[in-house]
């Protein structure tokens, strides 16, 4: 049915060009506009105790979000990350999981509802209309933005309604605190972890394929034997974290072909004891060469010269192979004197 078929009575009359102006259909524009309908007060608006009832509930919504960003970081710092919960109809899941998601879904929703709420029933809700204008913004216009902005804020409310105010000051303040504590999934702290091993003073040598204490007797010159410290087992819970750091590479040279001193000091009969892990990428070294003395890390072609304290000679790595100072105990097995001399693997940035 078209505004040409409705009775001239019934049309609506025109109306304050504050509240949008009616324009009536003619030959040139045959849709009419029905302008915007007239304005009705909430019940807010005319009775001062339920805008006092809409305060407290926007504030009470601010308050629980505070407290939930508040559960958000004790659910972080208290919750252990192998603990899980049967929800139904979810079944088990992860209980920090859950309780993040929770805490801080509820800060957020609680931060949104809080603002939609004062806006539908503090603030202004007269309805405003606007004609397009240019993209431009000629000085007029950018005084009339100025006007409308200290309007929007004279009429929020925002510095008689102190308990609004404050509630809300204080939920997006500590709502962002959720993600400077999320910082910490960046990776704990290292400590000196990396910096030491399973090896120690009195640590038997252990051949990683026998699973037998090693004998000087058991190796002889050119052979190559990997170990690994005593009392690491393939079944541990942590296994391979302590044997990407703690995995020996033997080697048995002939003590007048050893070129560097210290190396030959910490050998025993020629029997040399070096890091198995690249100190380039972390890979392990497989390969070696009898008649050279060299072993040959396969990612990359790093070569060492494990008679010459197992210093670079080729490729990419940027340091020797860290040795293991080792000895015999009184049954004859051989044995660690201490942990490496430096920190196994890669270069990183601690590294003095």
């Amino acid at each position: 049915m078209s505004s040409q078929d409705i009775p001239e009575e019934n049309l609506p009359a025109a109306q304050d060009t504050s509240h949008g102006a009616v324009k009536l259909a003619d030959e040139q524009n045959p849709f009419a506009d029905p302008g915007l309908p007239p304005h009705e007060p909430r019940v807010q608006d005319i009775d001062e105790r339920a805008a006092k009832r809409s305060e407290r509930t926007v504030a009470l919504l601010f308050t629980v979000s505070m407290l939930a960003t508040v559960g958000f970081i004790a659910s972080y710092v208290t919750i252990p990350v192998d603990k899980s919960v049967y929800i139904w109809p979810i079944g088990h899941i992860s209980a920090l999981n859950f309780a993040l998601g929770m805490t801080l879904g509820l800060a957020l929703f609680c931060i949104g509802a809080g603002a939609v709420h004062w806006a539908r029933t503090l603030m202004s809700d007269h309805e405003l209309a606007d004609e397009r204008h240019p993209i431009e913004a000629p000085p007029e216009v950018r005084a009339k933005v100025m006007d409308d902005f200290r309007q929007g804020a004279k009429e929020s409310a925002l510095g008689r309604r102190k308990l609004i105010r404050n509630t809300m000051f204080g939920a997006l303040a500590l709502f962002p605190l959720s993600g400077v504590v999320l910082l910490r999934d960046l990776g704990p702290l290292p400590g000196t972890k990396l910096r030491h091993t399973l090896w120690s003073k009195g640590k038997l040598l252990v051949n990683m394929n026998t699973n037998e204490p090693l004998r000087p007797s058991d190796l002889i010159v050119g052979s190559l034997t990997f170990a690994k410290p005593e009392g690491l087992e393939e079944h541990d819970h942590g296994f391979q974290t302590e044997i990407a750091k703690a995995a020996l590479m033997l080697v048995r040279i002939q003590p007048d072909d050893i070129k560097d001193k210290r190396a030959l000091e910490w050998s025993h009969e020629g029997i040399l004891a070096y890091s198995k892990i690249c100190t380039h990428v972390g890979c392990p070294i497989s390969l070696y060469e009898q008649q050279t003395h060299h072993a040959l890390c396969p990612c990359h072609q790093s070569t060492f010269d494990l008679s010459d304290g197992a210093k670079v000679i080729f490729g990419p790595a940027g340091h020797a192979l860290p040795q293991l100072r080792i000895g015999v105990n009184d049954e004859g097995y051989l044995e660690a004197l201490g942990d490496f001399d430096e920190p196994v693997g890669p270069a990183f940035w601690e590294r003095g």
